[in-house]
């Protein structure tokens, strides 16, 4: 029996550009997660905000997945005016529904696709699974506080959905500790990585497609903002007794602190002079980034924060290794000594002298990428679609959860 899914991503499309304005890695999420669930039979409807007057009512990505443009507010809102237009993208939500029928499950993405979920749950008496993808009380542990309403609003979700999904075992953890989450509805499903696209191949031509040549290349790849952190990627550049090193920036500011964090980016690579060092690339098409990847000899991930980190998990797919801070998701990805290392210390100094121990070790290095490879093949999309099928199953024969 066909299995129907409503995915609620009020805030970012999976038909937009990740990397450019609030478009990242949930992009890539919901984009994989409807595809696979779609491939493995359930039909998908994706819920997104209309946030172009010229974008059509609906648009058939594949088989079994659609994504559905919401009518919720003036197209141009920027991400911090949303929580003003929830109740009417519910409503739109419930109005597509009426016309196309009542889905099996809800999965809302982020907090305020959970708010949405959580009234269309109770409108048509059908579970709810969430993803928030980042949580307001960790981001303000980590010094990127959020509004009191969005921890509120998250704590009410949780309260009320029939299960949480959960990216790693940090994830579920960070749930209970800062939600009191109930752990009987906490359910892991880590994401995937698309290894037709992300795998090992030709250094030497993926350099020659960039124009770089056997120079030591670090990456960055990530939106432009304070909580990725990128200013620590070209300190670290800095620190580095390697002259010859180069530095790509893959990514465009966003949020609301983007462009300032775009300029100061910018400030300290002429204040450095590093100027003919550092590359600024904007953002790429998903597929493109492979090849980022593979001319690179290691990935920097400084973030302050991640629920998971798919940059970390595509790199290592793509047999590069992985620097990174040891914060949520990234401690299940990057295997420290052995797919990649972590840094507890995560300041440029810190970072620089990981980075070196690889540069200066080319054996160890590519023993870490190896490793790093076929550690990445456990994750598919395919094998968190089926996941989330069992999760789907189980919330549909269980006693619905309710407000209390």
């Amino acid at each position: 029996m066909t299995q129907s899914v409503a995915i609620l991503s009020l805030h970012t499309s999976p038909l937009a550009q990740p990397g450019v304005g609030d478009s990242g890695g949930m992009n890539v999420y919901v984009r994989e997660m409807a595809a696979a669930l779609a491939h493995g039979g359930s039909d998908v409807r994706v819920y997104v905000r209309r946030a172009h007057p010229a974008l059509a009512d609906e648009v058939d990505v594949e088989p079994g997945v659609t994504v559905v443009h919401v009518d919720a507010g003036p197209p141009a809102l920027g991400k911090e005016e949303l929580v003003g237009v929830v109740d009417r993208f519910a409503d739109g939500v419930l109005a597509d529904m009426g016309r196309h029928g009542r889905p099996d499950v809800i999965h809302a993405n982020y907090w305020l696709s959970g708010v949405a979920g959580h009234r269309v749950k109770h409108a048509l008496e059908v579970p709810l699974a969430v993803t928030f993808h980042t949580l307001a009380r960790v981001k303000a542990a980590t010094g990127d506080p959020e509004s009191d309403q969005r921890a509120l609003a998250e704590t009410e979700v949780i309260g009320c959905a029939d299960a949480v999904i959960a990216s790693c075992d940090p994830e579920a953890q960070q749930l209970r500790r800062y939600y009191d989450a109930p752990p009987e509805r906490i359910e892991l499903a880590p994401p995937g990585v698309e290894h037709a696209l992300f795998s090992p191949g030709d250094r030497e031509g993926a350099r020659a497609a960039l124009g770089l040549g056997p120079e030591p290349v670090l990456l960055f790849v990530g939106r432009i903002q304070p909580l990725k952190r990128p200013v620590v990627v070209v300190e670290t550049l800095a620190r580095l007794a390697r002259s010859d090193a180069r530095l790509l920036v893959v990514g465009g500011p966003s949020g609301t602190e983007g462009d300032a964090e775009y300029r100061r980016l910018t400030d300290r690579i002429r204040t450095l002079g590093l100027e003919d060092r550092v590359r600024l690339a904007p953002p790429q098409p998903h597929h493109w980034l492979s090849t980022y990847y593979r001319a690179a000899d290691v990935v920097l991930v400084p973030s302050r924060s991640e629920s998971f980190g798919l940059v970390a998990l595509e790199a290592a797919a793509s047999g590069t290794p992985v620097v990174a801070a040891p914060v949520g998701g990234l401690r299940s990805v990057v295997e420290h000594g052995r797919t990649g290392l972590l840094v507890d210390d995560a300041t440029p100094d810190a970072f620089a002298a990981q980075v070196a121990t690889l540069l200066d070790n080319p054996l160890m290095a590519a023993e870490m990428a190896m490793d790093a490879a076929t550690r990445a093949r456990s994750f598919s999309w395919t094998a968190m679609a089926r996941s989330l099928r069992a999760i789907y199953r189980k919330i549909q024969s269980r006693v619905p959860v309710y407000c209390s």
